[in-house]
């Protein structure tokens, strides 16, 4: 343990808030009790949520409580810590404590995320490189395999062919013809740059006379638009036309469709009126009816007629058409009678029943 360590540790606690106050004195004998607890708050400081046990009251517990602080921080923070060293709890801890604390430290000194900067499309680009290249990897391993199969059958033909002399002219023949091939490909491939040139140029030329079209079709579009038709004057005049004559239609045709509703009431009206006058006549005939076969039944026709007389009955007989009918009969001055008892011929329902029944009478 060297003094700076300690001093750096003891400095770098204090400044990451560790609420004890740690002397340099502490670290001269084996102090597993404050070890353990520094541990621990390292731990909850990286890791809040994390649920090492703190219980280091036999030495089984301190074996299994080192064990998972070294294993917690290999696994979340990839940092290597020396079990004994821990477990020895002085001087030699201090060092192991320092990998820690150092770590989270210079975290506390980071500024923010402003010197990250991150690259999504080129994260995807690589994760796409890297999904291609691990197929890849597996297709060559697979044929480096199937290859590998091979290699005792081929390990003996490969001896045998390095056993066998030489001969220059055979291997000459054959580096000959190989080389006449590449010149070949070789060939082959300027003669494709060439016509890759080419048609490049063939390519711009294309695309300058497509752009000269553009223009003189772009300046031609610009004149059509600044020039005015030669029939918008009377276009113009014709639809303002159209618009007054089509303000009148809809003003006719709504007048026309109130004067529908007026008659159509009209006409329900007149229906109503005749079928409450027809109810009426044909209420009054049933009643002049059972009133006859009651006089015809009881006898005293004359009688109740002369009865009717005294009362008045005479009067309303001015405005009453069986005056004329029965004249001065018994059988007209009894239809005279019942049809002055009924109210009907009254000069207002005389009018009415006209109407109803065509202009005619009883």
């Amino acid at each position: 343990m060297s003094f700076r360590d300690l001093r750096n540790f003891t400095e770098m606690m204090r400044a990451l808030g560790y609420p004890r106050l740690i002397s340099m004195e502490n670290f001269h004998t084996p102090n597993f009790m404050l070890v353990s607890e520094v541990l621990l708050w390292l731990v909850k400081r990286y890791e809040p949520q994390s649920d090492i046990p703190g219980d280091v009251e036999t030495e089984q517990d301190r074996v299994f409580f080192i064990k998972a602080v070294a294993q917690f921080m290999a696994t979340k923070a990839h940092i290597k810590l020396n079990t004994k060293k821990l477990y020895q709890a002085d001087g030699h801890a201090v060092k192991e404590l320092l990998k820690v604390t150092s770590v989270l430290y210079g975290a506390m000194n980071t500024q923010g995320g402003e010197r990250f900067k991150f690259d999504l499309g080129s994260k995807i680009a690589d994760l796409k490189a890297a999904r291609q290249l691990a197929s890849e990897i597996t297709s060559k391993g697979a044929v480096l395999y199937d290859l590998l199969g091979k290699e005792v059958e081929l390990r003996e033909a490969r001896t045998e062919s390095l056993g066998r002399p030489l001969e220059i002219n055979e291997a000459e023949k054959v580096m000959k013809i190989a080389i006449s091939s590449i010149l070949e490909e070789v060939q082959k491939t300027k003669d494709m740059l060439n016509n890759v040139a080419l048609d490049e140029a063939n390519l711009e030329a294309k695309i300058e006379k497509r752009k000269l079209e553009l223009e003189r079709s772009q300046k031609r579009l610009q004149t059509l638009q600044s020039v005015r038709p030669a029939f918008m004057d009377e276009y113009e005049k014709i639809e303002e036309q159209l618009q007054k004559q089509y303000s009148t239609y809809l003003e006719k045709f709504r007048n026309l469709t109130y004067m529908e509703q007026l008659l159509d009431d009209h006409r329900r009206t007149e229906q109503e009126m005749f079928e409450e006058a027809a109810n009426m006549l044909r209420l009054i005939q049933n009643r002049l009816k059972e009133e006859e076969q009651h006089l015809l039944k009881s006898g005293g026709e004359w009688h109740s007629f002369t009865s009717w007389s005294s009362r008045g009955g005479a009067e309303c007989c001015l405005m009453c058409p069986g005056r004329s009918q029965g004249g001065k009969s018994r059988e007209g001055l009894h239809h005279h009678k019942h049809l002055c008892e009924a109210g009907f011929w009254r000069k207002e329902h005389f009018t009415e029943s006209q109407t109803a029944l065509g202009g005619k009478g009883p």
